[in-house]
């Protein structure tokens, strides 16, 4: 077991607790191990299933309360009632959809290509569970602390594009591939402007490690780089495909988009797969640009970790029942016009400032702060206007235009057809 490993308190526990005995552990005042001494490996073993147990049954614990939740929260902000029904304050409703899906009957199209047809749901849904990976939820509390892990997070999250295509495809239903290639378009179109938004966060930390970024943030980068924050923001629920960026479950025009042949646990999966999305851009959120785990003691690290990342899925859900939904033209065209030159303003500032103050202190981050806030403001003002609507004083009227019945009016006589009608037995005109 490297010091690495060690240095981790999740691994370090399990670990030493089944090999106490090690030399490792004894240096770290642990004592005897409940395996005999040579048996290392199989406490390593054990350890890595305990651990990586642990944080799966963690995160979908917290999709089932996520759930719950957010519909108490649409029913507070659409002035309904919300689930009410099972258990005190709606509380099972989650369980109770669970059971319902498990129980739904499995069907597959008759055209589908089965192995990939199954496979989707897999493809889309692991992504989700591997951000949490490197994800830092307290002092010395993670799986894994790679020192490439914005590189890992940008790469695991892209194979969404490939599952949305591929349980499209696989069903044969022209709807559903009409939804992928919507998705695919968005998807791709935003990771651009995500990926460039962590520029800024990297040069400023000087590290791609998560837990090196936690620690670089004396000053939250929420505060430092507002531009990145607000790029990122937009992107990732523009990757969620959370109102308004919805494009591919329209379901006035859509119907259930990708997954529109999908029933039972093929369908809970992807359903899973969207809350896990959010809970991990919370995460990831919270990470870069709320300091991660920082707080004030003696409160323990693991609940402010847990209080921003609820903050942030409050932010979620409010922007998702604020705003309407885009076309896809708008969407495409704030990417390409608008969040793309923003990641490269803040690119160059964030540069020019790292080239004065190469190893920026508390001091130099609130210098930057001061700076990047007017940028940010003045930047996205910009951009606004370049991308607003046109504005339309005194329209006139064509009188070419047919003029219709409104309200009570009565029906113009241009408007009345004299002529003989043939009507055949469904009610439409039976002529030729």
């Amino acid at each position: 077991m490297g010091q690495s490993f060690l240095d981790n308190s999740l691994w370090r526990n399990v670990y030493c607790f089944l090999a106490g005995d090690s030399t490792d552990c004894a240096t770290r005042n642990y004592s005897d191990g409940v395996l005999p001494a040579g048996m290392e490996w199989l406490a390593f073993l054990i350890a890595a299933v305990v651990v990586i147990a642990l944080v799966i049954n963690g995160v979908l614990g917290g999709v089932i309360v996520l759930i719950w939740g957010e519909r108490r929260l649409f029913g507070r902000f659409q002035s309904r009632t919300g689930p009410n029904r099972w258990g005190p304050w709606g509380t099972l409703t989650s369980v109770a959809d669970a059971i319902k899906t498990m129980f739904k009957e499995d069907v597959v199209p008759a055209d589908a290509d089965r192995i990939l047809f199954n496979l989707a749901p897999v493809l889309i849904a692991a992504p989700a569970l591997l951000v949490f990976a490197v994800i830092p939820f307290g002092i010395g509390t993670y799986v894994a602390d790679l020192n490439v892990g914005i590189l890992f997070v940008m790469a695991v999250t892209s194979l969404t594009t490939l599952s949305v295509l591929t349980a499209a495809w696989s069903s044969a239903n022209r709807i559903a591939i009409l939804s992928a290639l919507r998705s695919v378009a968005l998807l791709i179109s935003y990771e651009i402007p995500m990926a460039l938004a962590l520029v800024g966060v990297i040069m400023l930390a000087g590290s791609m490690s998560l837990g090196g970024i936690i620690e670089a943030q004396s000053v939250p980068f929420i505060i430092v780089q507002p531009l990145a924050i607000f790029v990122f923001f937009l992107a990732a629920m523009a990757e969620m495909a959370r109102a308004p960026f919805d494009l591919t479950e329209a379901e006035s025009e859509l119907a259930a988009g990708y997954l529109n042949d999908y029933a039972s646990m093929k369908f809970g999966l992807f359903f899973l797969a969207e809350f896990m999305a959010e809970l991990s851009t919370s995460a990831i959120v919270t990470t870069l640009f709320l300091g991660g785990w920082k707080g004030w003691e003696p409160i323990p690290s693991h609940f402010w970790f847990a209080a921003k990342l609820v903050l942030v899925l409050f932010v979620i859900i409010w922007f998702r029942m604020t705003l309407p939904r885009l076309r896809v033209d708008q969407v495409l065209k704030l990417a390409w016009k608008g969040l793309f030159e923003l990641t490269m303003i803040n690119i160059i500032v964030t540069a020019v400032l790292i080239a004065i103050w190469p190893e920026p202190t508390t001091s130099r981050l609130w210098i930057m702060a001061a700076i990047n806030w007017p940028v940010a403001i003045i930047s996205i003002w910009a951009v606004s206007k370049l991308l607003g609507t046109t504005q339309y004083e005194n329209p006139v009227p064509d009188p070419s235009s047919p003029v219709y019945p409104v309200a009570t009016s009565a029906i113009p006589a241009s408007a009345v057809f004299s002529g003989d009608v043939v009507v055949g037995p469904t009610g439409m005109d039976g002529g030729d």
